[in-house]
């Protein structure tokens, strides 16, 4: 699919690769420009409110700088239970959330927020997808956790890369899992004229 912009570029504002190679594949032209939020300044509950809200203090703090753009900002995290995993810092860490996730349902959200100041447009919402891990035992556990590949990933896996092994079965957006609802995310970009062919 071949994309333009219109009269206003796009910034993606996260460092993540995982959304930066989804844009991409989306077929988007667009800046990286990632927000320098003090994320501990947004109240974590209720999680499906912390996630677009956090998702909303990065798109605007960039939109503040480039109000004549169109921004993407977005935030995901893992639920299991009422618990919240980030990332892991080490080891013990990581073990002990693929642990918690072994033969468990757990909820992946994401939160995304697409503005432009100049245009006075700003849209968020969250997702939710559900996310079946197959009972884990502790050689495989021990084979991921000597990939590396857990410890910068929240919930400590990788559903796009060797981490896929671990998953039984997607309720919901894949794209989300991986750190932005591109359905949803095209979706606004090509009814408000964000991007056109």
């Amino acid at each position: 699919m071949s994309e333009s912009l219109s009269n206003h570029p796009l910034i993606l504002a996260s460092a993540s690769p995982r959304r930066r190679y989804l844009l991409e594949q989306a077929g988007l032209t667009f800046r990286v420009i990632p927000s320098t939020i003090d994320e501990s300044s947004v109240p974590v509950d209720p999680p499906e409110d912390y996630v677009r809200m956090l998702a909303e203090a990065k798109a605007m703090e960039i939109a503040r700088r480039y109000p004549e753009s169109w921004v993407i900002g977005a935030d995901t995290i893992v639920l299991i239970g009422d618990a919240v995993l980030g990332k892991p810092d080490t080891e013990a860490q990581a073990r002990q959330m693929l642990k918690a996730l072994s033969g468990k349902t757990h909820r992946v959200l994401t939160g995304y927020c697409i503005c432009c100041k100049a245009e006075e447009r700003a849209f968020s919402e969250t997702v939710e997808t559900k996310v079946l891990f197959k009972a884990l035992t502790e050689t495989e556990i021990d084979w991921y956790l000597s990939t590396d590949e857990p410890f910068d990933k929240a919930g400590a896996y990788a559903v796009q890369g060797l981490g896929s092994f671990l998953v039984k079965r997607i309720e919901g957006s894949y794209t989300n899992v991986v750190g932005l609802p591109i359905c949803e995310v095209m979706e606004f970009l090509l009814r408000e004229g964000v991007v056109k062919r």
